[in-house]
């Protein structure tokens, strides 16, 4: 169907329904600009709410427990959930209604084109039209004037009393009207032939073609929307498929429930006290002064620990609630891991208000480009906060890597000067070794686990393979509960010799999404569909460790673009 040939006579018409089909672009721009403000509002409020709910540092000990656990994810979700939603309006926003507003802007300077055009022709028709009116309005007076005149003849003609001079000027005026009145016929059937040509070329060539493109635009403009309505809707799809991810991992916490059998246990093994108090206090009460050497070695082989304070201070995460920011008052293997973690935390925290700073001047950027999508001083503030925030982390982050450093020096120093009695009494510097070379890193983790944890085994949860195995090793049935202490205390002894080895895989992942890195030196490239080996689950923080197979390349990927599979849930 052709515009031009069906529509011919409906000029204003089609202007109308053209200027319609441009308004609802322009309505359909302003309803996704509100959607993405509405989308910005609820990812904002959603972030206050997990923020208000984090556990606080008091609230440490008691997220050990697997309803707590599963809280805690699913506030992470959620968070998660809520960075979605800011990019979706993100991607609305440069996508969808800065396209919308440039398709609307064009396609009405086109409009205004093809109407500019359709009115010059139909000005040159209303020109020809009013040639030919004038042109009939002349041959009809001309034809008038030539009747009068041949009237007036005829009576001189008629009348005997007028003289011959008189009858030849009336004959003159007659023939000098009539042939006036001939030309004006001509003009007016000449003039009618050009109107008649300028309106069939008119209504068959000059306004179709003016029509047909009217007709052009409106397909596209047509085709565009779709195009736009349908990106519109693969960002929801997209973020459906980041809210399965959600769901799924959600549901993963939930059959965490069903396997949780131990959680009463959990509480005695985190709040008793173990037997060792008494049995240490009433010794201390009775024994003679000369404590020898050869006294602590047969004590320590009853699974009697010779610490110069009381028992339940081992349990670690306790001492950290009321500890010092800088952890002087832990152990110093104890006290390397925490810093370890600390910069670790602050690391990924600078990371991600580094990409917070980008994404806003990004923002602004687009504000200064097309002041219609938003105003760039309401940015101003906010990089400033930004920029504000970035510089106490990194200062934050510099004090903890010298403190770090200092540890690891001290972790490094030898071993007889810390552990004098350890090397009198001729116990073996490395039990670990007895075990064999496959189970070297399996000592190692279970070494820092019974730091973290201490002798009731009521730590809070660890991540990562250390973790792990460390579960593995306390669970085992047929370990007595003082060879796992008089273990411990010479595990603790070999750390300052050994050296960390890489980090184990705990289970593997595959990528659901492509994942390009945020442009710190923590994070890792990954295509869509690889498939890595997990290193360290999340901690909580959004971000999961893995590592490369062939190029053993490591790095940090967002916990919610990858789908991940234990090797501890395999085995259930």
């Amino acid at each position: 169907m052709n515009w031009g040939i069906e529509l011919w006579d409906q000029y204003d018409n089609l202007a109308a329904h053209t200027q319609k089909g441009i308004e609802f672009l322009d309505k359909y721009g302003n309803f996704v600009k509100e959607r993405c403000a509405i989308e910005l509002e609820y990812a904002g409020k959603l972030r206050r709410l997990v923020k208000n709910y984090q556990p606080k540092r008091k609230e440490e000990d008691e997220y050990q427990y697997t309803p707590c656990k599963g809280f805690k994810q699913l506030l992470q979700e959620l968070g998660d959930f809520a960075g979605q939603r800011e990019v979706v309006a993100e991607n609305l926003q440069s996508n969808v209604v800065r396209e919308l507003h440039l398709l609307a802007k064009e396609l009405r300077e086109e409009r205004k084109q093809h109407l500019n055009e359709g009115a010059k022709q139909m000005g040159v028709l209303n020109t020809s039209i009013a040639a030919l009116d004038r042109a009939r309005r002349a041959y009809e007076r001309a034809a008038r004037e030539s009747e009068r005149a041949i009237e007036t003849f005829q009576k001189a003609d008629a009348d005997l009393h007028l003289s011959r001079a008189e009858l030849e000027k009336q004959k003159a005026n007659m023939k000098q009207r009539s042939q006036a009145c001939e030309e004006a016929k001509q003009e007016y059937m000449e003039q009618l032939r050009k109107t008649n040509e300028a309106q069939r070329q008119h209504y068959e060539q000059r306004l179709p073609h003016v029509f047909k493109q009217l007709q052009v635009m409106t397909s596209c403009l047509m085709s565009y929307r779709g195009g736009l309505n349908m990106q519109h809707l693969n960002e929801g799809a997209k973020q459906m498929g980041v809210l399965n991810t959600s769901i799924a991992a959600l549901d993963r916490a939930r059959r965490a429930y069903e396997r949780a059998a131990r959680e009463s246990e959990r509480a005695i093994e985190t709040f008793q006290k173990a037997d060792a108090d008494l049995h240490l206090s009433l010794s201390v009460s009775l024994i003679d002064q000369s404590w020898t050497i050869n006294n602590e070695k047969s004590a320590s082989a009853r699974g009697l620990c010779m610490w110069s304070f009381p028992i339940p201070y081992r349990n670690l995460n306790n001492m950290s609630m009321d500890g010092k920011e800088d952890y002087s008052d832990l152990p110093p293997n104890q006290k390397k891991k925490k810093l370890q973690a600390k910069v670790l935390e602050l690391s990924k925290q600078v990371a991600q208000e580094q990409a917070a700073m980008e994404g806003l001047m990004k923002m602004k950027g687009v504000y200064e480009t097309s002041p219609a999508l938003g105003d760039p001083m309401t940015v101003e503030g906010q990089l400033h906060e930004c920029c504000d925030k970035l510089k106490k982390l990194r200062a934050q982050l510099n004090k903890f890597e010298e403190l770090l450093a200092e540890a690891t020096s001290q972790a490094s120093a030898p071993a007889h000067a810390l552990h004098p009695s350890a090397r009198t009494n001729g116990a073996p510097p490395t039990q670990a070794t007895s075990i064999g070379s496959n189970s070297e890193s399996l000592s190692r983790s279970a070494s820092e686990s019974s730091v973290s944890t201490g002798t009731g085994g009521g730590g809070g949860a660890t991540s990562g393979l250390g973790g792990e195995l460390a579960a593995q090793h306390h669970d085992a049935p047929d370990a007595p509960e003082h060879e796992h202490d008089d273990h411990d205390d010479r595990e603790s002894d070999f750390d300052y010799y050994y050296t960390e080895p890489d980090l184990q895989p705990v289970g593997y992942c595959k990528a659901l999404y492509a994942f390009e890195g945020i442009g710190s030196g923590s994070t890792m490239r990954m295509e869509c569909g690889e498939r890595l080996l997990v290193l360290e689950t999340d901690a909580g923080d959004g971000w999961t460790r893995v590592r490369r197979h062939h190029t053993r390349e490591e790095g940090f990927v967002p916990t919610t673009y990858i789908a991940t599979t234990l090797y501890a849930d395999s085995a259930h």
